[in-house]
């Protein structure tokens, strides 16, 4: 008696590489992180080592009434908006040190600024506007005689809004 043979299944036919390849010009390659500027009203620095806390959320609000299915609606809430941190080396420039002192000064002022992103070329590609910003944390980095790094100056700001702007 011969072993049943059965069909192979077909196996997809995988398309050459040229043919996977996007029509040349057409590539939408991401934007690099390092090329950006910070502008703060104000604020005469804009070159700054990292810049975190891009944010913003809505709450979720679950919603039903008596007579409804079982599932509750989903209802937009609160917007928030993350906390912005910049950090720099820590230099004799003290702006955000003074616009920090007038918080703990009990004389709290608010200013807008932009994260703007840079191409390869250094020209902008979008801007993230925030708005009513006020430094509510300031930080030098730890000191350590055995470390062969920069010393490091960290910014903490409230944020009122953000938003993408092309």
């Amino acid at each position: 008696m011969e072993p049943s043979s059965s069909p192979k299944p077909k196996q997809p036919q995988l398309k050459k590489k040229e043919e996977n390849m996007p029509a040349s010009g057409g590539r939408n390659d991401p934007y690099r992180k390092f090329n950006f500027i910070v502008e703060i009203d104000g604020i005469t620095s804009t070159g700054f080592l990292s810049v975190d806390g891009l944010e913003s959320a809505t709450d979720v609000v679950d919603y039903r009434e008596g007579n409804e299915m079982a599932a509750p609606r989903k209802l937009p809430g609160l917007t928030k908006f993350s906390n912005i941190t910049l950090k720099r080396g820590f230099t004799t420039n003290r702006d955000l040190w003074e616009w920090r002192k007038k918080v703990l000064d009990g004389a709290t002022e608010r200013r807008n600024g932009s994260i703007v992103v840079l191409d390869e070329g250094r020209v902008q590609v979008f801007r993230l506007n925030f708005r009513n910003a006020w430094p509510c944390r300031w930080k030098v980095g730890g000191l350590d005689a055995l470390e062969n790094q920069v010393l490091i100056e960290e910014t903490e700001l409230v944020v009122e809004d953000l938003r993408l702007v092309e």
